[in-house]
Protein backbone atom coordinates (compact mmCIF):
# COMPACT_ATOMS: atom_id res chain seq x y z
CA UNK A 1 0.00 0.00 0.00
CA UNK A 2 1.61 3.20 -1.47
CA UNK A 3 1.86 6.14 -2.72
CA UNK A 4 4.02 9.03 -3.47
CA UNK A 5 2.88 10.30 0.17
CA UNK A 6 2.94 8.13 2.24
CA UNK A 7 3.90 4.07 2.26
CA UNK A 8 2.56 1.18 4.60
CA UNK A 9 3.78 -2.62 5.70
CA UNK A 10 1.07 -4.13 6.92
CA UNK A 11 1.38 -7.89 8.13
CA UNK A 12 -1.52 -9.62 5.47
CA UNK A 13 -4.42 -9.89 8.07
CA UNK A 14 -3.94 -5.99 8.93
CA UNK A 15 -3.93 -5.06 4.90
CA UNK A 16 -7.01 -6.96 4.14
CA UNK A 17 -8.76 -5.36 7.08
CA UNK A 18 -7.54 -1.81 5.54
CA UNK A 19 -8.28 -2.94 1.61
CA UNK A 20 -11.71 -3.59 2.99
CA UNK A 21 -12.16 -0.16 5.15
CA UNK A 22 -11.25 1.90 1.88
CA UNK A 23 -13.44 -0.20 0.12
CA UNK A 24 -15.68 0.65 1.73
CA UNK A 25 -15.20 4.53 1.46
CA UNK A 26 -15.24 4.14 -2.29
CA UNK A 27 -18.21 2.15 -2.41
CA UNK A 28 -20.36 4.30 -0.12
CA UNK A 29 -18.69 7.71 -1.63
CA UNK A 30 -17.47 8.51 1.83
CA UNK A 31 -15.18 10.97 0.94
CA UNK A 32 -17.67 13.19 -1.05
CA UNK A 33 -20.17 12.78 1.91
CA UNK A 34 -17.14 13.90 4.20
CA UNK A 35 -16.74 16.81 2.55
CA UNK A 36 -20.32 18.05 2.08
CA UNK A 37 -20.24 17.70 5.85
CA UNK A 38 -22.70 14.77 6.40
CA UNK A 39 -22.45 14.30 10.04
CA UNK A 40 -24.03 10.26 10.05
CA UNK A 41 -20.59 9.26 9.07
CA UNK A 42 -19.46 9.85 12.79
CA UNK A 43 -22.94 9.86 15.34
CA UNK A 44 -24.95 12.84 13.98
CA UNK A 45 -24.23 14.67 17.32
CA UNK A 46 -23.74 17.65 14.92
CA UNK A 47 -20.80 17.07 13.76
CA UNK A 48 -21.09 19.23 10.68
CA UNK A 49 -20.80 22.03 12.55
CA UNK A 50 -17.10 21.19 13.19
CA UNK A 51 -15.64 20.99 9.50
CA UNK A 52 -14.54 24.76 9.10
CA UNK A 53 -11.15 23.29 8.68
CA UNK A 54 -11.92 21.30 5.43
CA UNK A 55 -11.65 24.67 3.49
CA UNK A 56 -9.08 26.71 5.77
CA UNK A 57 -6.06 26.23 3.58
CA UNK A 58 -7.78 28.09 0.56
CA UNK A 59 -9.22 30.31 2.76
CA UNK A 60 -6.02 32.00 4.55
CA UNK A 61 -4.19 31.73 1.06
CA UNK A 62 -6.73 34.23 0.05
CA UNK A 63 -5.67 36.02 2.90
CA UNK A 64 -1.51 35.92 2.12
CA UNK A 65 -1.06 39.60 2.09
CA UNK A 66 -2.15 40.02 5.55
CA UNK A 67 0.34 37.75 6.90
CA UNK A 68 2.97 39.36 4.74
CA UNK A 69 2.01 42.46 6.05
CA UNK A 70 1.74 41.00 10.02
CA UNK A 71 5.63 39.95 9.50
CA UNK A 72 6.59 43.26 8.31
CA UNK A 73 5.32 44.99 11.15
CA UNK A 74 6.74 42.89 14.04
CA UNK A 75 9.87 43.06 12.20
CA UNK A 76 9.46 47.33 11.99
CA UNK A 77 8.52 47.57 15.92
CA UNK A 78 11.96 45.57 17.10
CA UNK A 79 10.32 43.32 19.68
CA UNK A 80 13.38 41.61 21.35
CA UNK A 81 11.00 38.55 22.29
CA UNK A 82 7.74 36.98 21.39
CA UNK A 83 5.65 35.18 24.64
CA UNK A 84 2.62 33.00 23.16
CA UNK A 85 0.12 32.23 26.28
CA UNK A 86 -2.22 29.48 25.91
CA UNK A 87 -2.86 25.63 25.94
CA UNK A 88 -4.18 23.01 23.92
CA UNK A 89 -4.95 24.07 20.80
CA UNK A 90 -4.07 27.20 21.11
CA UNK A 91 -0.53 27.02 21.69
CA UNK A 92 0.48 23.67 19.96
CA UNK A 93 0.69 24.22 16.85
CA UNK A 94 3.41 27.53 17.14
CA UNK A 95 5.31 25.31 19.51
CA UNK A 96 5.96 22.83 16.55
CA UNK A 97 6.70 25.72 14.25
CA UNK A 98 9.07 27.41 16.62
CA UNK A 99 10.80 24.13 17.87
CA UNK A 100 10.96 23.64 14.14
CA UNK A 101 12.06 26.28 12.46
CA UNK A 102 13.85 27.62 15.09
CA UNK A 103 14.77 32.12 14.94
CA UNK A 104 14.53 33.22 11.83
CA UNK A 105 16.72 36.14 11.04
CA UNK A 106 15.34 40.10 12.03
CA UNK A 107 12.68 38.34 13.72
CA UNK A 108 11.89 38.39 17.37
CA UNK A 109 13.02 35.24 19.60
CA UNK A 110 9.74 33.10 20.23
CA UNK A 111 8.64 31.41 22.91
CA UNK A 112 5.16 29.51 24.62
CA UNK A 113 3.90 29.33 28.26
CA UNK A 114 1.49 26.62 28.43
CA UNK A 115 2.13 25.71 31.99
CA UNK A 116 0.70 26.94 35.35
CA UNK A 117 4.00 25.44 37.02
CA UNK A 118 4.84 28.83 39.17
CA UNK A 119 8.90 27.37 38.42
CA UNK A 120 8.23 27.34 34.65
CA UNK A 121 6.34 30.66 34.83
CA UNK A 122 9.92 32.58 36.31
CA UNK A 123 11.86 30.80 33.99
CA UNK A 124 9.90 32.01 30.45
CA UNK A 125 9.92 35.29 31.88
CA UNK A 126 13.73 35.48 33.42
CA UNK A 127 14.05 34.23 29.02
CA UNK A 128 12.46 37.71 27.71
CA UNK A 129 12.28 40.98 28.26
CA UNK A 130 9.21 42.43 29.52
CA UNK A 131 9.71 46.12 28.25
CA UNK A 132 10.53 44.59 24.43
CA UNK A 133 8.56 41.07 24.36
CA UNK A 134 5.13 41.22 22.12
CA UNK A 135 2.57 38.86 24.04
CA UNK A 136 0.38 36.72 22.28
CA UNK A 137 -2.81 35.71 24.07
CA UNK A 138 -4.39 32.77 22.56
CA UNK A 139 -8.16 31.22 23.33
CA UNK A 140 -10.40 29.83 20.92
CA UNK A 141 -13.37 30.31 23.92
CA UNK A 142 -11.90 33.26 25.53
CA UNK A 143 -12.66 31.50 29.08
CA UNK A 144 -10.22 28.66 29.65
CA UNK A 145 -8.45 29.74 33.08
CA UNK A 146 -4.92 29.59 32.20
CA UNK A 147 -4.68 32.25 29.22
CA UNK A 148 -6.35 34.60 31.20
CA UNK A 149 -4.34 34.25 34.70
CA UNK A 150 -1.28 34.01 32.35
CA UNK A 151 -2.41 37.13 30.86
CA UNK A 152 -3.26 39.13 33.79
CA UNK A 153 0.20 38.29 35.45
CA UNK A 154 2.09 39.40 32.21
CA UNK A 155 0.01 42.62 32.02
CA UNK A 156 0.91 44.01 35.06
CA UNK A 157 4.32 42.85 35.18
CA UNK A 158 4.48 45.05 31.88
CA UNK A 159 2.54 47.70 33.15
CA UNK A 160 5.49 48.08 35.98
CA UNK A 161 7.83 48.53 32.76
CA UNK A 162 6.04 50.93 30.03
CA UNK A 163 3.23 52.34 32.02
CA UNK A 164 -0.40 51.71 31.78
CA UNK A 165 -0.89 53.75 28.92
CA UNK A 166 2.03 51.54 26.60
CA UNK A 167 0.61 48.08 27.96
CA UNK A 168 -2.06 47.15 25.83
CA UNK A 169 0.07 48.03 22.94
CA UNK A 170 2.65 45.19 23.88
CA UNK A 171 -0.41 42.51 23.40
CA UNK A 172 -2.48 40.54 20.66
CA UNK A 173 -5.24 38.41 20.83
CA UNK A 174 -6.46 35.21 19.22
CA UNK A 175 -9.85 33.85 19.72
CA UNK A 176 -12.98 33.54 18.70
CA UNK A 177 -15.84 36.37 17.64
CA UNK A 178 -17.70 37.72 20.50
CA UNK A 179 -15.57 36.04 23.03
CA UNK A 180 -15.03 37.03 26.57
CA UNK A 181 -10.92 37.45 25.80
CA UNK A 182 -12.33 39.84 22.63
CA UNK A 183 -14.11 41.75 25.11
CA UNK A 184 -11.07 42.19 27.58
CA UNK A 185 -8.60 42.73 24.68
CA UNK A 186 -10.99 45.81 23.56
CA UNK A 187 -10.66 47.08 27.33
CA UNK A 188 -7.19 46.33 27.63
CA UNK A 189 -6.31 48.71 24.32
CA UNK A 190 -4.30 45.89 22.43
CA UNK A 191 -2.57 46.29 19.24
CA UNK A 192 -4.44 43.77 17.53
CA UNK A 193 -7.28 41.05 17.61
CA UNK A 194 -7.00 38.10 15.46
CA UNK A 195 -10.15 36.08 14.84
CA UNK A 196 -10.38 32.14 14.28
CA UNK A 197 -13.36 30.72 12.90
CA UNK A 198 -16.74 29.42 15.03
CA UNK A 199 -16.88 26.10 13.19
CA UNK A 200 -12.90 24.79 13.81
CA UNK A 201 -12.43 22.96 17.01
CA UNK A 202 -9.02 23.69 18.80
CA UNK A 203 -6.81 20.70 17.63
CA UNK A 204 -8.01 21.22 14.24
CA UNK A 205 -7.19 25.02 14.12
CA UNK A 206 -3.62 24.93 13.18
CA UNK A 207 -3.67 26.31 9.80
CA UNK A 208 -6.81 28.90 11.33
CA UNK A 209 -4.70 32.29 12.53
CA UNK A 210 -4.21 30.35 15.76
CA UNK A 211 -1.33 28.94 13.87
CA UNK A 212 -0.78 31.37 10.91
CA UNK A 213 -0.93 34.74 12.88
CA UNK A 214 1.95 33.27 15.25
CA UNK A 215 3.77 31.69 12.12
CA UNK A 216 3.81 35.25 10.50
CA UNK A 217 5.00 36.59 13.33
CA UNK A 218 8.10 34.11 14.41
CA UNK A 219 8.64 35.01 10.60
CA UNK A 220 8.14 31.65 8.94
CA UNK A 221 6.49 31.93 5.16
CA UNK A 222 3.23 32.01 5.17
CA UNK A 223 2.14 31.74 2.24
CA UNK A 224 4.70 28.83 1.31
CA UNK A 225 3.78 26.82 4.74
CA UNK A 226 -0.17 27.46 3.35
CA UNK A 227 0.39 25.96 -0.10
CA UNK A 228 1.38 22.78 1.45
CA UNK A 229 -2.07 23.11 3.01
CA UNK A 230 -3.43 23.73 -0.49
CA UNK A 231 -1.69 20.81 -2.17
CA UNK A 232 -2.72 18.27 0.35
CA UNK A 233 -6.57 19.55 0.85
CA UNK A 234 -6.45 19.00 -3.12
CA UNK A 235 -4.71 15.14 -2.72
CA UNK A 236 -7.36 14.54 0.17
CA UNK A 237 -10.14 16.10 -2.33
CA UNK A 238 -13.92 13.99 -3.03
CA UNK A 239 -12.64 13.56 -6.90
CA UNK A 240 -9.73 11.56 -5.61
CA UNK A 241 -10.34 7.90 -5.44
CA UNK A 242 -10.56 6.71 -1.90
CA UNK A 243 -6.98 3.90 -2.18
CA UNK A 244 -5.13 7.24 -4.04
CA UNK A 245 -6.42 9.62 -1.09
CA UNK A 246 -3.43 10.19 1.49
CA UNK A 247 -5.69 11.16 4.05
CA UNK A 248 -8.13 8.39 3.67
CA UNK A 249 -5.16 5.69 3.64
CA UNK A 250 -3.89 7.07 6.26
CA UNK A 251 -7.36 7.25 8.37
CA UNK A 252 -8.40 3.54 7.92
CA UNK A 253 -4.83 2.27 9.07
CA UNK A 254 -5.26 4.28 11.87
CA UNK A 255 -9.28 3.26 12.75
CA UNK A 256 -8.78 -0.01 11.56
CA UNK A 257 -6.02 -1.69 13.48
CA UNK A 258 -6.75 0.75 16.65
CA UNK A 259 -9.89 -0.77 16.73
CA UNK A 260 -8.52 -4.51 16.19
CA UNK A 261 -6.10 -3.63 19.30
CA UNK A 262 -3.37 -1.97 17.63
CA UNK A 263 -3.97 1.09 19.63
CA UNK A 264 -0.49 2.22 20.34
CA UNK A 265 -0.15 4.53 17.82
CA UNK A 266 4.06 4.98 18.43
CA UNK A 267 5.33 8.44 16.83
CA UNK A 268 9.07 8.28 15.27
CA UNK A 269 10.03 11.85 13.60
CA UNK A 270 13.44 13.12 12.66
CA UNK A 271 15.11 14.97 14.71
CA UNK A 272 13.60 18.50 13.65
CA UNK A 273 10.72 17.21 13.39
CA UNK A 274 9.99 15.83 16.96
CA UNK A 275 7.63 19.04 18.35
CA UNK A 276 5.55 17.55 15.86
CA UNK A 277 4.30 14.77 18.29
CA UNK A 278 3.36 17.04 21.13
CA UNK A 279 0.56 18.42 18.09
CA UNK A 280 -0.65 14.75 17.17
CA UNK A 281 -0.87 13.93 20.65
CA UNK A 282 -3.55 16.26 20.87
CA UNK A 283 -5.25 15.48 17.79
CA UNK A 284 -5.23 11.76 18.01
CA UNK A 285 -6.31 11.48 21.26
CA UNK A 286 -8.83 14.04 21.90
CA UNK A 287 -10.69 13.39 18.96
CA UNK A 288 -10.47 9.62 19.72
CA UNK A 289 -10.29 8.33 23.10
CA UNK A 290 -14.11 8.57 24.21
CA UNK A 291 -16.49 6.16 25.04
CA UNK A 292 -14.05 3.30 25.99
CA UNK A 293 -12.56 3.29 22.67
CA UNK A 294 -10.08 5.12 20.86
CA UNK A 295 -6.08 5.56 20.20
CA UNK A 296 -3.07 6.11 22.19
CA UNK A 297 -0.25 8.27 20.71
CA UNK A 298 2.97 6.99 21.89
CA UNK A 299 5.40 10.20 21.41
CA UNK A 300 9.19 10.48 22.59
CA UNK A 301 9.71 7.13 23.67
CA UNK A 302 13.05 5.49 23.07
CA UNK A 303 13.53 3.01 21.25
CA UNK A 304 13.63 -0.59 21.80
CA UNK A 305 14.98 -4.02 20.12
CA UNK A 306 11.60 -5.02 18.11
CA UNK A 307 11.02 -8.16 21.01
CA UNK A 308 10.40 -5.53 23.27
CA UNK A 309 7.33 -4.34 21.34
CA UNK A 310 3.45 -6.32 21.80
CA UNK A 311 0.77 -6.55 19.44
CA UNK A 312 -0.47 -3.08 20.22
CA UNK A 313 1.31 -1.11 18.29
CA UNK A 314 1.33 0.93 15.11
CA UNK A 315 4.37 2.67 14.07
CA UNK A 316 4.39 5.99 12.40
CA UNK A 317 7.86 7.05 10.74
CA UNK A 318 7.42 10.64 9.50
CA UNK A 319 11.00 11.60 7.90
CA UNK A 320 12.16 14.69 7.12
CA UNK A 321 14.30 14.21 3.79
CA UNK A 322 17.00 16.34 4.56
CA UNK A 323 17.42 15.04 8.11
CA UNK A 324 18.50 12.08 7.96
CA UNK A 325 18.37 9.53 11.39
CA UNK A 326 20.72 6.23 10.39
CA UNK A 327 20.42 4.71 13.85
CA UNK A 328 16.14 5.58 13.45
CA UNK A 329 16.51 4.44 10.02
CA UNK A 330 18.00 0.98 11.03
CA UNK A 331 15.36 0.61 13.94
CA UNK A 332 12.16 0.82 11.70
CA UNK A 333 13.80 -1.44 8.89
CA UNK A 334 14.05 -3.80 12.01
CA UNK A 335 10.71 -3.10 12.87
CA UNK A 336 8.91 -4.17 9.47
CA UNK A 337 11.42 -6.97 9.22
CA UNK A 338 9.88 -8.23 12.35
CA UNK A 339 6.36 -7.68 11.06
CA UNK A 340 5.53 -5.12 13.14
CA UNK A 341 3.06 -2.60 11.06
CA UNK A 342 4.86 0.89 10.04
CA UNK A 343 3.63 4.01 7.99
CA UNK A 344 6.26 5.63 6.77
CA UNK A 345 5.70 9.41 5.97
CA UNK A 346 8.15 11.73 4.19
CA UNK A 347 8.45 15.04 4.43
CA UNK A 348 10.31 17.33 1.76
CA UNK A 349 10.91 20.60 3.64
CA UNK A 350 9.74 21.98 6.95
CA UNK A 351 7.35 24.50 4.94
CA UNK A 352 5.51 20.97 4.10
CA UNK A 353 4.03 20.60 7.69
CA UNK A 354 1.15 22.78 6.52
CA UNK A 355 0.73 19.65 4.16
CA UNK A 356 0.69 17.23 7.36
CA UNK A 357 -1.41 18.99 9.77
CA UNK A 358 -4.18 19.03 7.00
CA UNK A 359 -3.53 15.46 6.38
CA UNK A 360 -3.70 13.76 10.05
CA UNK A 361 -6.60 16.43 10.41
CA UNK A 362 -8.20 14.58 7.71
CA UNK A 363 -7.26 11.16 8.84
CA UNK A 364 -8.78 11.51 11.90
CA UNK A 365 -12.19 12.21 10.81
CA UNK A 366 -11.74 9.25 8.88
CA UNK A 367 -10.65 7.06 11.96
CA UNK A 368 -13.72 8.58 14.00
CA UNK A 369 -15.81 7.08 11.82
CA UNK A 370 -13.98 3.87 11.18
CA UNK A 371 -14.18 3.73 15.06
CA UNK A 372 -17.80 4.94 15.29
CA UNK A 373 -17.22 8.18 17.68
CA UNK A 374 -17.89 11.92 17.57
CA UNK A 375 -13.94 12.80 16.76
CA UNK A 376 -14.95 17.02 17.58
CA UNK A 377 -15.83 16.98 20.83
CA UNK A 378 -13.95 16.03 24.18
CA UNK A 379 -16.37 15.14 27.67
CA UNK A 380 -13.71 14.29 29.65
CA UNK A 381 -11.33 17.17 29.50
CA UNK A 382 -14.42 19.15 30.07
CA UNK A 383 -14.98 17.26 33.48
CA UNK A 384 -11.34 17.62 34.52
CA UNK A 385 -12.22 21.82 34.01
CA UNK A 386 -15.25 21.34 36.38
CA UNK A 387 -13.19 19.81 39.19
CA UNK A 388 -10.67 22.07 38.93
CA UNK A 389 -12.95 25.08 38.96
CA UNK A 390 -14.52 23.41 41.91
CA UNK A 391 -11.47 23.00 43.53
CA UNK A 392 -10.32 26.50 42.93
CA UNK A 393 -12.90 27.98 44.23
CA UNK A 394 -12.77 26.14 47.48
CA UNK A 395 -9.49 27.84 47.82
CA UNK A 396 -10.41 30.78 47.19
CA UNK A 397 -12.74 30.60 49.76
CA UNK A 398 -11.36 28.83 52.24
CA UNK A 399 -7.52 29.58 51.60
CA UNK A 400 -6.44 25.51 52.08
CA UNK A 401 -7.53 22.48 49.72
CA UNK A 402 -9.23 19.53 51.35
CA UNK A 403 -6.92 17.82 53.66
CA UNK A 404 -5.22 14.50 52.54
CA UNK A 405 -3.52 11.65 54.25
CA UNK A 406 -0.39 9.51 52.61
CA UNK A 407 -0.89 6.07 52.51
CA UNK A 408 2.96 6.41 53.30
CA UNK A 409 6.12 9.18 54.02
CA UNK A 410 9.46 7.66 52.75
CA UNK A 411 12.67 8.83 51.65
CA UNK A 412 11.12 12.43 50.85
CA UNK A 413 8.51 10.97 48.67
CA UNK A 414 4.78 10.19 50.27
CA UNK A 415 2.18 8.38 48.16
CA UNK A 416 -1.95 8.92 48.06
CA UNK A 417 -4.44 7.06 46.13
CA UNK A 418 -7.98 6.46 46.57
CA UNK A 419 -9.59 3.84 48.70
CA UNK A 420 -10.46 1.22 45.43
CA UNK A 421 -7.39 1.63 44.03
CA UNK A 422 -5.48 1.32 47.50
CA UNK A 423 -7.31 -2.10 48.32
CA UNK A 424 -6.23 -3.34 45.01
CA UNK A 425 -2.92 -2.36 45.80
CA UNK A 426 -2.93 -3.97 49.28
CA UNK A 427 -4.35 -6.89 48.40
CA UNK A 428 -1.54 -8.92 48.17
CA UNK A 429 0.80 -7.70 50.61
CA UNK A 430 1.44 -9.10 53.75
CA UNK A 431 2.53 -7.09 57.33
CA UNK A 432 3.89 -3.01 57.08
CA UNK A 433 4.51 -2.19 53.56
CA UNK A 434 7.32 0.34 51.94
CA UNK A 435 8.10 2.67 49.07
CA UNK A 436 9.23 -0.36 47.54
CA UNK A 437 6.35 -2.60 48.02
CA UNK A 438 3.73 -0.04 47.21
CA UNK A 439 5.40 1.19 43.47
CA UNK A 440 6.25 -2.47 43.13
CA UNK A 441 2.43 -3.37 43.13
CA UNK A 442 1.49 -0.84 41.42
CA UNK A 443 3.33 -1.85 38.22
CA UNK A 444 2.48 -5.28 38.88
CA UNK A 445 -0.79 -4.47 37.72
CA UNK A 446 0.71 -3.51 34.01
CA UNK A 447 -0.94 -6.65 31.61
CA UNK A 448 -0.14 -7.21 28.06
CA UNK A 449 -1.41 -4.50 26.16
CA UNK A 450 -1.48 -1.90 28.83
CA UNK A 451 0.32 1.26 28.77
CA UNK A 452 2.07 3.49 31.38
CA UNK A 453 1.71 7.03 31.58
CA UNK A 454 3.52 9.39 33.43
CA UNK A 455 1.81 12.35 34.26
CA UNK A 456 4.11 14.92 35.77
CA UNK A 457 3.06 18.49 36.96
CA UNK A 458 6.70 19.81 37.30
CA UNK A 459 8.43 22.05 35.43
CA UNK A 460 8.91 20.96 31.81
CA UNK A 461 12.91 21.28 31.29
CA UNK A 462 15.53 18.88 30.36
CA UNK A 463 16.73 17.97 33.64
CA UNK A 464 13.06 16.64 34.43
CA UNK A 465 12.72 15.26 30.96
CA UNK A 466 15.92 13.29 31.05
CA UNK A 467 14.98 11.53 34.66
CA UNK A 468 11.25 10.56 33.52
CA UNK A 469 12.62 9.34 30.54
CA UNK A 470 15.05 7.01 31.98
CA UNK A 471 11.60 5.73 34.15
CA UNK A 472 9.63 5.40 30.57
CA UNK A 473 13.17 3.33 29.11
CA UNK A 474 12.97 0.95 32.80
CA UNK A 475 9.37 0.07 32.53
CA UNK A 476 9.20 -0.23 28.50
CA UNK A 477 12.38 -2.83 28.67
CA UNK A 478 10.92 -4.63 31.90
CA UNK A 479 7.16 -4.72 30.92
CA UNK A 480 7.66 -4.51 27.81
CA UNK A 481 4.13 -1.96 27.60
CA UNK A 482 3.80 1.31 25.46
CA UNK A 483 4.74 4.46 27.75
CA UNK A 484 3.61 7.60 27.99
CA UNK A 485 4.96 11.24 29.32
CA UNK A 486 3.06 14.22 30.41
CA UNK A 487 3.78 17.48 31.51
CA UNK A 488 0.85 18.56 33.52
CA UNK A 489 -1.17 20.70 33.38
CA UNK A 490 -0.21 20.69 29.53
CA UNK A 491 -1.34 17.32 28.64
CA UNK A 492 -4.66 17.96 30.30
CA UNK A 493 -5.77 19.78 27.28
CA UNK A 494 -4.60 17.15 24.94
CA UNK A 495 -3.48 13.26 25.67
CA UNK A 496 -5.95 13.87 29.29
CA UNK A 497 -8.95 13.12 26.79
CA UNK A 498 -7.99 9.88 26.29
CA UNK A 499 -6.80 8.74 29.24
CA UNK A 500 -9.98 9.50 30.83
CA UNK A 501 -12.39 8.70 28.51
CA UNK A 502 -10.47 5.87 26.52
CA UNK A 503 -9.30 2.31 26.59
CA UNK A 504 -9.46 1.66 30.27
CA UNK A 505 -5.91 0.23 29.84
CA UNK A 506 -3.36 3.06 31.47
CA UNK A 507 -2.28 2.13 34.29
CA UNK A 508 -0.88 6.32 35.64
CA UNK A 509 1.45 7.58 38.23
CA UNK A 510 0.74 11.33 38.96
CA UNK A 511 3.11 13.28 40.22
CA UNK A 512 3.48 16.25 42.19
CA UNK A 513 5.69 18.66 44.27
CA UNK A 514 5.75 21.23 46.38
CA UNK A 515 6.92 25.01 45.09
CA UNK A 516 10.50 26.76 46.22
CA UNK A 517 8.61 29.69 45.79
CA UNK A 518 5.21 30.53 44.48
CA UNK A 519 3.43 33.26 42.39
CA UNK A 520 0.30 35.17 42.61
CA UNK A 521 -2.21 35.60 40.57
CA UNK A 522 -3.14 39.34 39.97
CA UNK A 523 -6.45 39.99 41.46
CA UNK A 524 -7.16 36.45 42.23
CA UNK A 525 -7.20 35.34 45.95
CA UNK A 526 -5.28 32.27 44.36
CA UNK A 527 -1.95 31.50 43.21
CA UNK A 528 -0.19 29.82 40.55
CA UNK A 529 0.91 26.97 42.95
CA UNK A 530 -2.93 27.01 43.80
CA UNK A 531 -4.40 26.32 40.38
CA UNK A 532 -1.59 23.87 39.19
CA UNK A 533 -2.21 21.66 42.34
CA UNK A 534 -6.16 21.96 41.94
CA UNK A 535 -5.68 20.71 38.52
CA UNK A 536 -3.63 17.74 39.55
CA UNK A 537 -6.44 17.43 41.83
CA UNK A 538 -8.85 17.42 39.41
CA UNK A 539 -7.20 15.20 36.89
CA UNK A 540 -6.89 12.48 39.84
CA UNK A 541 -10.36 13.21 40.72
CA UNK A 542 -11.64 12.42 36.99
CA UNK A 543 -8.91 9.21 37.02
CA UNK A 544 -10.61 7.73 39.49
CA UNK A 545 -14.16 8.40 39.26
CA UNK A 546 -13.58 6.49 35.27
CA UNK A 547 -12.18 3.66 37.28
CA UNK A 548 -8.60 4.25 36.22
CA UNK A 549 -5.78 2.44 38.08
CA UNK A 550 -3.69 5.24 39.24
CA UNK A 551 -1.52 6.22 41.89
CA UNK A 552 0.22 9.30 43.47
CA UNK A 553 3.50 10.45 43.79
CA UNK A 554 4.55 13.88 45.76
CA UNK A 555 8.40 14.97 45.61
CA UNK A 556 8.14 17.55 47.76
CA UNK A 557 10.07 20.97 46.86
CA UNK A 558 13.13 19.18 45.90
CA UNK A 559 12.07 18.11 42.12
CA UNK A 560 14.86 16.98 40.93
CA UNK A 561 15.83 14.79 43.51
CA UNK A 562 12.51 13.36 43.59
CA UNK A 563 12.52 12.51 40.45
CA UNK A 564 15.81 10.85 40.89
CA UNK A 565 14.85 8.79 44.27
CA UNK A 566 11.72 7.40 42.30
CA UNK A 567 13.70 6.64 39.31
CA UNK A 568 16.12 4.53 41.64
CA UNK A 569 13.00 3.04 43.62
CA UNK A 570 11.29 1.87 40.46
CA UNK A 571 14.98 0.61 39.14
CA UNK A 572 14.87 -1.24 42.29
CA UNK A 573 11.54 -3.19 42.19
CA UNK A 574 11.84 -3.69 38.47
Amino acid sequence: METTLLSCKLPGKLKTGVDRAIEDWRKNEKVRRLWARDASLWTGAGEEKWLGWLEIPAGQMEQAGRFRALSAEIQREKFSHILLLGMGGSSLCPDVLNRTFGKQDRFPEFHVLDSTDPAQIRSTENRIRLDQTLFIVASKSGSTLEPNIFKEYFFERVKEKVGPEETGSRFLAITDPRSALQEMAERGRFRRICFGLPGIGGRYSALSDFGMVPAACMGIDVPRFLAGAVRMAGECAATVPADANPGVILGAVLGVLGMGGRDKVTLITSPRLRALGGWLEQLLAESTGKQGKGLIPVDGEPLGDPGQYGNDRLFVQIVLENDPDADQATAVRRLEEAGHPVVRIPVADPHDLGGEFFRWEFATAVAGSIIGINPFDQPDVEASKIATRELTREYEQKGAFPDETPLLEEDGLALFTDPRNAAALTGGMEGSAGLDRWLGAHLARLQTGDYFALLAYVEMNSDNREILQEIRRLVLDSRRVATCLGFGPRFLHSTGQAYKGGPNSGLFLQLTCGEMEDLPVPGRRYTFGAVKAAQAMGDFQVLSDRQRRVLRVHLGTGVRAGLATLRDRIRKVL
